[in-house]
This record gives structure tokens, C-alpha cells and sequence, in this order.
């Protein structure tokens, strides 16, 4: 009866602590300085929830909603919001995403999940550079320090 089965063991999942996040938003912001934007970055939990928030001195208005919602997008859709514009676009298999969840769900880049043994267990997301590149390079940025 001590025998535990992969189907019977315990979930473990790993919680993104406060100080942890904020690591992650100054690494972010840190990319963003060096690329000269100003950007906002949320860092979510497992559930999309959100644990920490920072928004640059200069940052576009949109960007605190986007940065939260790229990061609840890439945790619900368990991968990077870059990788669903193609598939989201008219014609393709996933196309009307952007509208669903309450028009919560955002398909361009900036959005990245935070795996932790192979688990989704949060997300960044980075919003305001005027190129989308570089909104994905600054959340990289900030998963680079998470692993």
C-alpha cells in the first residue's frame, strides 16, 4: 500500500514567490532600457493570477493591460503569445482566440509561459515597444532569469 503510482502521486506545484517575480520585472525592464523602450511587464501565476507589476516612466497607456494579459495568455494557451498569431489569423485553425476569454487573450508577441519541471506554473508578459520584437526579447529576458 506505500507503493505510489505517476497516476496516484501528489501534484506538486511550484509558486511564484513575490520577491521572485519582482527579480523577474527588473530583468525585464533592464532588457528594456538597453533596447531604449519603455514598457510595462506583469509576471502571473499558475491560475493567470497576477503576483507582480512594473511599468516604466514614459510607458504607452495600453500597456499595463496588455503586459497582464500577455502573461494570462501565455499561461492559458501554455506557450508563447507570438506562437498563436499565425494560427489566430483569418483562415487559420485557431482564428477568433484574440475574442475569446472575454477578449482577454492576446496573439502577438510578448507573452511567455515560466515552465518549472515541465509544468506552466506562470507567464510573463511585456507590453509598449513599438516593435513587438522587442517586447518578446525583453520577456525572454526575464525568463532567461527565471531558469
Amino acid at each position: 500500500m506505500n507503493d505510489v503510482s505517476p497516476a496516484t502521486a501528489p501534484l506538486l506545484v511550484r509558486q511564484i514567490s513575490l520577491d521572485e517575480a519582482q527579480l523577474l520585472c527588473a530583468a525585464a525592464v533592464g532588457a528594456a532600457r538597453e533596447r531604449d523602450v519603455a514598457v510595462s511587464v506583469a509576471v502571473v501565476d499558475g491560475g493567470g493570477n497576477l503576483v507582480a507589476f512594473a511599468r516604466m516612466d514614459g510607458a504607452e497607456i495600453a500597456g499595463p493591460a496588455l503586459a497582464v494579459d500577455k502573461a494570462y495568455t501565455a499561461v492559458a494557451n501554455s506557450c508563447a503569445t507570438h506562437e498563436l498569431t499565425e494560427a489566430s489569423a483569418p483562415g487559420g485553425g485557431l482564428y477568433g482566440l484574440h475574442a475569446a476569454s472575454g477578449g482577454r487573450f492576446v496573439v502577438f508577441g510578448g507573452g511567455v509561459p515560466l515552465r518549472w519541471q515541465g509544468r506552466i506554473v506562470g507567464g510573463v508578459g511585456v507590453s509598449g515597444a513599438a516593435d513587438a520584437a522587442d517586447d518578446i526579447a525583453c520577456a525572454e529576458a526575464a525568463v532567461a532569469r527565471w531558469a
